[in-house]
């Protein structure tokens, strides 16, 4: 098999030998530097290169990659808003129940992103919702960049000041000379535990994208800051009480090197069943479940949905002190390093799962499959869309799945008692 020489990008040498473990044990290659291999673990920016018109590759049916070739439409910050927004106007014009809005003007099925705007595009937009509440806090994210690298929190409109053209007007400098932001509305009353503000970090893996087919991992975590959590103005700068990427935490005089500041999701399952009650924790992971869904719905009509790719995505929730939650942000590569033992276990197992989804039976790769793999490989994933079975079941299953009465930890409605139900949205 063959990898292109070169042309990976391994971001730490705990990636690569995860990978290269998985690799072996599946007898797809011996570790030496001149090996070839034909599976394709690469970065952002070698899938570019790889699709790009003006390289000339051409991948060959035994050969996959594990990102599609835009998957930016889904994780820069500023396409997803931009997709989600597409998506909801699009129902609304189809006259969609899913778009049903409230008597406030708020969707009652899609409001799941928080109202954001793109800088400097958006700049008087921006002003106007800001006015309307002047004592709110925002946070401001570069576009293309992770790791909580560039964010900060502002309360007043001084604040970004220095991006504007002329500090006498409101105008922007134009976007093709300045770093591209979004500005979105600050989730100032996150759900607390232990006094900190934390998120989930959860792994989507979709096959195909026409016709949608993904599967949620079971084994995500939740990550929480080091600081507890204030709404002071005095504490914006501070962001061991604001940001949960491990990246900035672990820089904190109070991270722990132990367990990370992480819980597993299904421990945060058990504290919100005992503390908030079973039907409401229900409530919320299917509401999460059908977040993640529409996100994927609505990136679906761009994506290039290349037979040789997969991916595996990592999602951003935040929820918030009335077990709402929201979508923060999708990462086209969800870091596989390993910052604790339960860590490596779990990052290790992700991936080897993810493998046997996108190459059951370990047998030699071909794109061409029709990317329903059986049940029993599915290790510690679950079928959470398969817009085949979606279809069969009608037009408005979405909307029957997401406003009927909860069953159980997905949400599903089985239409035969005697038959297991696989799926959230089937």
């Amino acid at each position: 098999f063959r990898i292109m020489a070169g042309k990976v990008k391994w971001v730490t040498d705990i990636e690569k030998s995860v990978l290269i473990n998985n690799f072996e044990k599946r007898g797809w290659i011996q570790v030496s530097e001149n090996e070839d291999w034909n599976f394709y673990w690469m970065s952002v920016q070698t899938i570019r290169n790889v699709f790009s018109v003006e390289t000339g590759y051409r991948l060959s049916d035994d050969q996959i990659v594990n990102h599609f070739p835009n998957h930016y439409e889904l994780t820069r910050k500023d396409l997803m808003v931009k997709n989600i927004k597409r998506y909801r106007k699009e129902l609304e014009k189809e006259g969609s129940p899913l778009a049903e809005k409230d008597e406030n003007g708020k969707y009652i099925y899609l409001d799941f992103v928080p109202v954001t705007f793109m800088l400097p595009a958006d700049y008087n937009l921006f002003v106007e919702e800001f006015r309307k509440n002047p004592s709110s806090t925002w946070i401001m994210k570069p576009c293309g960049k992770a790791q909580g690298k560039g964010i900060f929190l502002i309360n007043k409109l001084s604040q970004i000041k220095k991006w504007s053209r002329d500090s006498k007007t409101s105008s922007f400098v134009s976007q093709s000379s300045k770093e591209a932001y979004v500005i979105s509305l600050y989730i100032n009353n996150p759900l607390l535990i232990g006094g900190k503000k934390f998120d989930l970090r959860l792994y989507v893996l979709v096959s195909t994208y026409r016709p949608l087919r993904c599967y949620m991992y079971k084994l995500g975590f939740c990550r929480f800051c080091t600081v507890k959590y204030t709404p002071s103005t005095s504490e914006l700068d501070n962001m061991f009480v604001h940001l949960t990427n491990v990246a900035i935490q672990k820089h904190g005089d109070d991270y722990n090197h132990i367990h990370g500041g992480k819980w597993t999701v299904s421990n945060l399952r058990l504290y919100l069943e005992s503390t908030r009650g079973k039907e409401v924790t229900n409530k919320l992971f299917d509401e999460i479940h059908w977040i993640i869904v529409q996100s994927l719905k609505a990136v679906a009509p761009v994506m290039n949905n290349d037979k040789h790719c997969f991916e595996c995505y990592g999602y951003d929730i935040i929820i918030d002190d009335k077990l709402k939650p929201w979508l923060i942000e999708v990462n086209a590569s969800p870091s596989l390093t390993s910052s604790t033992a339960n860590d490596r276990i779990l990052k290790y197992n992700l991936i080897n799962d993810t493998l046997n989804i996108a190459v059951p039976n370990g047998e030699i790769p071909d794109c061409k499959w029709n990317k329903s793999p059986p049940k029993e490989v599915l290790g510690n994933y679950e079928v959470l869309y398969d817009e085949d079975m979606a279809q069969s079941d009608g037009p408005d299953r979405d909307l029957r799945s997401r406003s009927g009465p909860s069953t159980g930890v997905k949400g599903s409605r089985a239409r035969d008692p005697g038959k297991p139900v696989l799926t959230t949205w089937k």
